[in-house]
């Protein structure tokens, strides 16, 4: 298997933006018709030997179970850091190959492996079910940027 980075995050001083590769920007074309992309990143932070053998997270959330399986989790330390984010587009400057966002949850640097557009009927599930300790999560994307993530997360 060979996977290579399209890009790069750009995340500092409260700018974040996505640096598409020369040789893949072309990809960028009629994207700036979506609101909103699927960002897939590498955990570059997390990609040491001993974190990909991790496979149980110890108390990540609060009112959560002692140990989850890493595969219940969001956590970055996992047998393969393949990390998702779904991100709302500011602007796409084709030229440049810079996309810019409101946020991202990735740091400088972080290598990007590809993007596509979020699309509601494929993205979005009507009847989803979550473990009862998240239920009391916001159900929406928007709702999360208020939401107190400090009474639900360990760090």
């Amino acid at each position: 298997m060979k996977i290579e980075p399209i890009g790069q995050v750009h995340a500092e001083n409260g700018t974040f933006q996505l640096q598409i590769q020369p040789q893949y920007q072309k990809g960028l074309e009629d994207l700036q018709k979506f609101s909103h992309i699927q960002l897939l990143w590498w955990g570059h932070h997390s990609d040491t030997e001993e974190l990909r053998r991790t496979l149980t997270c110890t108390n990540p959330y609060h009112g959560g179970p002692d140990t989850l399986g890493v595969f219940a989790t969001r956590s970055p330390f996992r047998p393969n850091p393949l990390l998702l984010s779904i991100v709302e587009i500011q602007n796409i400057d084709l030229e440049k190959g810079v996309i810019s966002l409101y946020w991202v949850d990735a740091e400088h640097g972080t290598p990007i492996l590809d993007i596509k557009p979020y699309l509601p009927c494929s993205d979005r599930v009507k009847n989803s079910r979550v473990a009862e300790w998240c239920q009391n999560w916001p159900d929406w994307y928007e709702d999360s940027a208020h939401f107190d993530w400090s009474k639900v997360l360990v760090y």
